[in-house]
Order: C-alpha cells, then sequence, then structure tokens
C-alpha cells in the first residue's frame, strides 16, 4: 500500500515535470537523441530535385518512368534509467537530498521520452541490482517508474556500478539511451562503463552537494559515511583541515570530469542547491550542436 505522502510527492512531481517537459525539454530531448536509422516506407515518382541516388530501378523500369525511395528517421528509442539508490544519496544539505533530486531528473526524462513515443525502463542499483522493470511505452508506466524510485528499500549497503551496467548489457540487445543518475562514489567501475559508453548512448548524471565538498566552520563533528559506516571525527575550525578536505574532494572531481572526457563520454554535474533546468538545457544543446 502507498501512503499519502508519497503519492503527494509523485502528483507534485508529475506537475512540475510535464511542465519543464512540454516547455522546454520535450523538443529538446527529441533533438538531442536522434533516431537509430533511416527506414524505408515508400516509393513515389521522381521530382525535380530528388537525389537520383535514391531511384529504385526495378520500379522504375516496370513504370517507364522515375521512381525514388523515400526512407524516414526510425524514431522510436528505448531510454533505460540507471539510479543508484545507495545510503549516500540520502544526503542532502538543501531542499532536496541527492535522491531525490535523481529521481526529479529522470522523471523529466522519462516524461521527455514518452512525449516522443519511446520506451522508458528503470534499474534501481545499490551495490547490487536491486529492481529492474523493463522498457515500455505510456504515462501509467513513466509513473509506476516513479513510484518505484520513491518506494524500493535498498538491500545494499554500497555502490556497484559495474554490476548495475554488466546487468544492463545483458539486458537491452539493441542500442539504447542509458541515463547513469549515481554520485559515482565507487572504484572501479571504468571498464564495464567503457563497455555500455561503446554499446549504448550514455548520459552520466553526476549529483553533487556543495556541504559535500567544502567543509564549514562547525567545531569538532563527526562524520559518517553512509555507505561504509566508518565514522571520523574532525576539528572543522582548523582551516588547514578545511583546505585539505577541499583538495581531497576537488582531486577527486577532476579525476572523475577527465575520465568522463578523455573518454568522450556525456556527463551533467548537478547540485542539490541549483535548479537543474541551465545544465541539462546546456547539455542537450551541446548535444544538438554536435550533431
Amino acid at each position: 500500500m502507498i501512503s499519502k505522502d508519497v503519492l503527494k510527492k509523485i502528483r507534485k512531481l508529475e506537475i512540475r515535470t510535464k511542465g519543464l517537459v512540454n516547455n522546454i525539454f520535450g523538443g529538446e530531448y527529441q533533438s538531442a537523441f536522434k533516431g537509430q536509422g533511416m527506414e524505408f516506407t515508400e516509393v513515389r515518382t521522381y521530382t525535380y530535385g530528388d537525389d537520383i541516388r535514391q531511384i529504385d530501378w526495378n520500379v522504375t523500369a516496370r513504370n517507364n518512368e522515375p521512381y525514388i525511395k523515400v526512407f524516414e528517421e526510425e524514431r522510436e528509442q528505448t531510454l533505460m534509467l540507471c539510479v543508484d539508490i545507495s545510503p549516500s544519496g540520502l544526503f542532502g544539505s538543501h531542499s532536496q537530498t541527492k535522491m531525490e533530486l535523481a529521481i526529479e531528473i529522470c522523471a523529466v526524462m522519462a516524461f521527455s521520452a514518452i512525449k516522443n513515443s519511446d520506451k522508458v525502463g528503470l534499474l534501481l542499483f545499490t551495490d547490487k541490482v536491486e529492481k529492474v522493470i523493463p522498457p515500455k511505452k505510456g504515462k501509467k508506466h513513466v509513473l509506476r517508474l516513479i513510484r518505484e524510485m520513491y518506494t524500493t528499500e535498498p538491500t545494499g549497503n554500497s555502490t556497484d556500478i559495474a554490476e548495475a551496467l554488466s546487468y544492463v548489457n545483458r539486458l537491452l540487445n539493441r542500442k539504447s539511451i542509458i541515463v547513469l543518475a549515481s554520485d559515482f562514489e565507487d572504484q572501479n567501475f571504468e571498464k564495464q562503463h567503457k563497455i555500455t559508453s561503446r554499446k549504448h548512448d550514455l548520459v552520466n548524471l553526476v549529483i553533487r552537494d556543495r556541504l559535500e565538498e567544502e567543509l564549514p566552520d562547525f567545531g569538532i563533528v563527526p562524520l559518517l559515511d553512509a555507505e561504509t559506516g566508518k565514522q571520523t571525527v574532525i576539528d572543522t575550525s582548523d582551516k588547514k583541515v578545511r583546505i585539505e578536505f577541499k583538495k581531497k574532494v576537488f582531486r577527486r572531481k577532476r579525476e572523475l570530469d577527465n575520465y568522463f572526457v578523455k573518454n568522450r563520454m556525456d556527463f551533467v554535474d548537478i547540485y542539490t542547491n541549483e535548479s537543474y533546468v541551465r545544465p541539462l538545457t546546456n547539455f542537450f544543446r551541446k548535444r544538438i550542436n554536435r550533431y
């Protein structure tokens, strides 16, 4: 039984994200994610200016006048949402946790996809695959996916991106759009990640929170790693401690960004304290300009 609070969240999210899809992201999505190829639709008589390379010589010979083949872009695609629901996603220093932000962005992507008659599927993961819902079309299906993102209780305690992507690669035989939403608090995922990028159209949504990057001066505070359970006590009033913490986080961020760039992978950094509209719009437009 779904609680009233969850139903209220889903309804509010549907209204907010569908408005963004109708006004901003629906058209951007269609332009940014091209179909997988061209499919034959019909033959028609040749008219001046047509590409002579498309002449159908068999039909032309039978009718004693030139006919050409007409092709249309194969529009239907599959969008697979791979969402990290490990404990580190429960952190949020502003109005949303990282996980809630990931759910909202994935809802935008899902509603954009069904607006363009694409199928949408879902894989939720921690250090194991928690739930898989095969791709289908339709608004009811997308609402089910959102419900599952809100209500699925994870059993794993850490993050294994490689395990999730390995499952996706086995599940989807045809090239698809894979949206990976995670804070990327993981190691040694690169091999499977690169395989997925070659096989599919992989988009990495890196969900971040500013408080995880720069410590405020709060004095002596305990820090708990949500995924390992390890607790560390640090003195945040010590400027050297704050500087060293910031350097360490920045180094990890730079390594991840350089990895994406080096391997020509799409990625979007999105923070819990900022609107995701601008970074997502910029991402779509960069893709459109690229093609």
